[in-house]
C-alpha cells in the first residue's frame, strides 16, 4: 500500500503482493488480514534543515515534499524499514539485534570471506572440519550434518550503550519475543544447534523461505540472555533481551547436483583447509533476521560451498 499523492486529498493505493494474491485465489476463506506494518523506505531524514534560514516551519518541508513510492507487488523489494511504536516517550536508546561473534569461535564467521560457511556435504564438510594445523575450522557450518560440529550463528538483542549497566533488567516493552528469518528454500532451511528443523511459515513466489520463531515457543533457537555481566563474550554492552541461535541445513539440490553452483555461483579457493587450500563450488547468499516486536533487522553473509 502507498500514498500516491502527499498534498491536498490523501489517495491510498493498496495491491496485495504476489504471496497475497496466491492466498486470496484460493477462495477458501483463509485470506485475512490479521497484521499489518507500516513503512518510510522513501524518507531520508537527513534533508531535515534545523538552519533553514527561514525559520522552524521550513525545517521540515523537503522531507514532508519527498515523492513517495506508487505501491508495487514484490514483496522481496517492499518496506525495507518498518515503522514501530513505542508507548515511552523518555526512551534514550532504542534496542538492536547484533551478530554476537564474540561469544567464542564457534559463533564466528570465516575470516577470509567474511561470511558462514555452510557445507553441504561429507568431503566439504571432511575439509572444513580442522584446519591444515589440526583447529577447528572457523565458520563453517555443517549443512549435511548439522550436528556434526558446534559451529553456529547467534545474534543478541538489547540496548547496546556502556551508559547503563548490563545488570538492569531490560523493560519488556523493548523485549524482541518473536523472529522472522528469511532464507532462500532452494539453497537450505533453518535448523537448531540440536538439529532439530525449525517450522517454515511460508515460501513465496520467489523461493524465499519465511520462519517465525517465538520465544516460550521455539525454546531450541529464542531463549533470553541471562548473562548480565560486563565480559568480552556479550556483544550487547548494556540490558539484554533474547539470543537467537541456529544452524544451516543445506538442500537436497545442493547436496546431490551441481545445478544450482553452474547457475547461481562459482568456484573459489578457502585457505587452511585439511589438505590446505581447496578449491570450492560457491554460491553466495543472505539470511536476513528481523524482530518482529523491535522491526531492527540483520542481514547475514553465509556462502554453501562444495568441493570442487
Amino acid at each position: 500500500m502507498a500514498f500516491l499523492d502527499n498534498s491536498g486529498d490523501i489517495i491510498l493505493d493498496a495491491v496485495l503482493t504476489d504471496t497475497g494474491r496466491m492466498r486470496m485465489a484460493k477462495g477458501d476463506g483463509s485470506f485475512k488480514i490479521v497484521k499489518f506494518a507500516l513503512g518510510d523506505d522513501e524518507i531520508n531524514y537527513s534533508l531535515y534543515n534545523k538552519d533553514h534560514t527561514s525559520g522552524s516551519a521550513y525545517y521540515d518541508l523537503e522531507v514532508l515534499q519527498t515523492p513517495i513510492l506508487e505501491a508495487f507487488t514484490d514483496n522481496a523489494a517492499s518496506m525495507k524499514s518498518r515503522l514501530i511504536s513505542i508507548p515511552r516517550t523518555n526512551l534514550l536508546y532504542l534496542p538492536m539485534i547484533k551478530l554476537n561473534e564474540s561469544y567464542d569461535s564457534s559463533t564466528q564467521r570465516h575470516g577470509a570471506t567474511s561470511a558462514f560457511l555452510v557445507a553441504v556435504n561429507t568431503a566439504s564438510e571432511t575439509e572444513l572440519a580442522t584446519t591444515a594445523a589440526g583447529a577447528s575450522f572457523t565458520g563453517a557450518l555443517f549443512g549435511e550434518t548439522p550436528t556434526g560440529n558446534g559451529n553456529r550463528i547467534r545474534l543478541d538483542q538489547g540496548l547496546d550503550t556502556s551508559e547503563i549497566s548490563p545488570a538492569r533488567t531490560l523493560d519488556p516493552l523493548l523485549v524482541e519475543t518473536q523472529y522472522m528469518i528469511e532464507i532462500d528454500n532452494r539453497l537450505g532451511s533453518i535448523v537448531s544447534k540440536n538439529g532439530t528443523r525449525a517450522s517454515v511459515s511460508f515460501v513465496d513466489d520467489d523461493n524465499i523461505a519465511t520462519y517465525f520463531l517465538s520465544l516460550g515457543t521455539d525454546t531450541e533457537l529464542v531463549n533470553e540472555i541471562t548473562n548480565t555481566s560486563a565480559d568480552t563474550s556479550m556483544t550487547i554492552s548494556g540490558p539484554r533481551g533474547t539470543k537467537l541461535v541456529f544452524k544451516v541445513q543445506s538442500s537436497l539440490e545442493l547436496n546431490t547436483s551441481d545445478y544450482f553452483f553452474t547457475t547461481l555461483g562459482a568456484a573459489e579457493d578457502i585457505a587452511d583447509c585439511v589438505s590446505g587450500t581447496v578449491s570450492f563450488k560457491q554460491i553466495k547468499s543472505t539470511i536476513r533476521v528481523t524482530g518482529v516486536n523491535t522491526g531492527y533487522r540483520v542481514d547475514i553473509p553465509v556462502r554453501f560451498v562444495k568441493k570442487a
